[in-house]
C-alpha cells in the first residue's frame, strides 16, 4: 500500500533531516539551528495532536508550537518515536477504519474532519513541507542538505529500480 511506503519515506526522510541539522555549527548559525529546532518542535506537536485525535485522547498541547523549544536530542528522540507510532498504527489499521471519519478541533477551536487515512497523509505532507523549511536554513548555515525526495528514498532501498 502507497500510504506504508509513504511512512517509510516520512521515517527515513525525518531521520536524514535530523542528522543534518545536527551538524550545524551552533556557534556560528545560531538563528538556523533555532529555526531548525522551531520547524522540527511544531512537526512533532502536530503530530502528537494528530495522534491523540486518532486515538480519541485529550490533545496534548494547546497549540502548535511553543515559547520554549525542546533540545534537539529530546526533538529527535520524539519524532522517532511518532514515525514510529504512525507506521505500527496504519500496520494494525483494518480497511474499513482506515476510511473512518475523524471528528475533531484544531487548536484555533475550529472543526475538522478527516478520515484516518487522510489524517496519515497529512502528517506525511505537513512532514515534507517542514523539511524544505528546513533544508532553507541548512543551505544558510552552509550544512550539507539531504537529498530527501521520495525518488531518492525509493531507489536507495530498491536499487534495482534504477537502470544500469
Amino acid at each position: 500500500m502507497l500510504l506504508h511506503h509513504a511512512l517509510q519515506y516520512k521515517s527515513w526522510a525525518d531521520r536524514r533531516t535530523l542528522d543534518a541539522v545536527a551538524q550545524i555549527d551552533q556557534h556560528c548559525f545560531p538563528d538556523a539551528i533555532a529555526f531548525a529546532r522551531q520547524q522540527l518542535n511544531h512537526m512533532v506537536r502536530v503530530e502528537e495532536l494528530f495522534r491523540a485525535r486518532l486515538l480519541a485522547l485529550d490533545e496534548p498541547h494547546q497549540s502548535t508550537n511553543s515559547a520554549e523549544l525542546p533540545s534537539l536530542a529530546e526533538l529527535d528522540h520524539r519524532l522517532t518515536r511518532s514515525n514510529e507510532w504512525l507506521q505500527n498504527y496504519l500496520h494494525a489499521l483494518t480497511a474499513d477504519a482506515l476510511h473512518e471519519a475523524v471528528r475533531f478541533k484544531f487548536v484555533d477551536r475550529k472543526r475538522g474532519m478527516l478520515t484516518r487515512e487522510e489524517a496519515i497523509f497529512h502528517l506525511v505532507n505537513h512532514g515534507t513541507y517542514h523539511r524544505g523549511a528546513i533544508g532553507h536554513a541548512l543551505d544558510l548555515a552552509q550544512t550539507q542538505r539531504p537529498a530527501d525526495t521520495y525518488t531518492v528514498f525509493i531507489h536507495t532501498a530498491e536499487p534495482q529500480r534504477r537502470e544500469p
